[in-house]
């Protein structure tokens, strides 16, 4: 039985094989151990495509569109709001502000910086300056007389005692450590001894025993089940991706030819020639007529307007008389002989 994934094209190396010193244990393991992992894996991994389809469709068709719908929203509720609040609000108020400050503060301060605090600042240095010369003079002397004091009083002494008696008795200290440490050493050195060779001998030699004949066999023999099953869901898991992609296919093929096909053969050959039918007998001769109506009407409205025009013209003059300037011969309003022969060219269409 051959679990290996086989690949279509031009024949590639071998890859090398390991060493493998557990190679009947290995062969032992392989086989049932990738059928029990092949038969619980593709379940999980037909379950795993099932979500990433369904969370992509849910991705593509309701979250996306309302992540944007929310974008706007927000956009519109808090981010306009804020940054019409922040541009015709706070800044000039910021400026205003700022402008306030630098009359009432900042001008005020630099004019008490230069003309009080500066001059009263030089005076404080000169008198500081004075007292603190004199300071000087008098530290110096003092200086004077209490270095030649400490030479004599302490630094001659102390120097005569370091060199009469702390350097012999150093001398003798450094001479009697070294013995004690020399003593102390041995001391150390057998106890250490003694010491190393009863852990060895208790401790690590049983310790070295164990590792050696116990936990290295049994460790090899769980890391050759524990490759092998690491393997087995390796492949296993790539065989479950061909099952589901081939089910997925499956299903595919057949929502075409059970919905999507007859759905396109009745669109093309059944919904398109009785929509461009009903377009050509029945919409267009009712939009043809519908224009032709509303033509009509435009020129029976402009016909009674001009109409009416002239006979309110001819009652302002049957009242009032004419007017007393002539208007422009390019100007006047058409008589009502005009207007009844409009009229009449309008009836003729309608009956047309």
């Amino acid at each position: 039985m051959d679990l290996e994934k086989r690949t279509s094209g031009p024949p590639q190396e071998p890859p090398p094989r390991r060493s493998d010193p557990e190679g009947c244990l290995a062969a032992a393991i392989r086989v049932p151990v990738r059928i029990v992992v092949l038969v619980l894996v593709v379940p999980v991994r037909m379950a795993w495509d099932l979500l990433v389809v369904t969370g992509r469709l849910l991705r593509d068709t309701a979250l996306r569109p309302l992540g944007r719908a929310l974008a706007w929203l927000g956009r519109v509720l808090f981010v306009w709001p804020l940054v019409a609040v922040w541009r015709y609000a706070v800044v000039p108020l910021g400026k205003g502000l700022a402008v306030l400050g630098h009359v009432l503060l900042v001008v005020p301060a630099v004019w008490f910086h230069t003309w009080v605090l500066t001059p009263a600042g030089r005076a404080i240095v000169w008198c500081a300056a004075g007292v603190g010369a004199g300071l000087v003079a008098v530290g110096r002397g003092l200086y004077a007389v209490l270095a030649l004091l400490g030479r004599y009083l302490v630094v001659v002494p102390a120097v005569w005692f370091h060199t009469w008696v702390l350097v012999p008795l150093g001398h003798a200290l450094v001479w009697c450590g070294k013995g004690f440490a020399r003593g102390l050493g041995l001391a150390v050195t057998g106890i250490g001894a003694v010491l190393y060779w009863t852990v060895r001998i208790l401790l690590v030699l049983p310790a070295l025993a164990l590792w050696r004949w116990v936990f290295t066999p049994v460790g090899r023999v769980l890391a050759v089940i524990g490759r092998e099953v690491l393997d087995a869901l390796g492949h296993g898991w790539r065989i479950a991706g061909h099952v589901s992609r081939a089910f997925g296919r499956f299903l595919g093929t057949l929502w075409r030819w059970a919905v999507a096909e007859p759905a396109r053969w009745a669109y093309r050959t059944v919904l398109t020639p009785v929509g461009h039918a009903l377009r050509d007998s029945v919409l267009r001769p009712l939009a043809e007529a519908g224009r032709a109506a509303g033509r009509i009407g435009r020129q029976a409205l402009a016909a009674a307007r001009l109409t009416v025009r002239e006979t309110r013209a001819d009652l302002r003059r049957a009242l009032f008389g004419p007017p007393p300037a002539a208007r422009r011969p390019d100007r006047r309003e058409p008589s009502v002989a005009e207007a009844r022969t409009l009229g009449s060219s309008t009836t003729a269409l309608t009956k047309d």
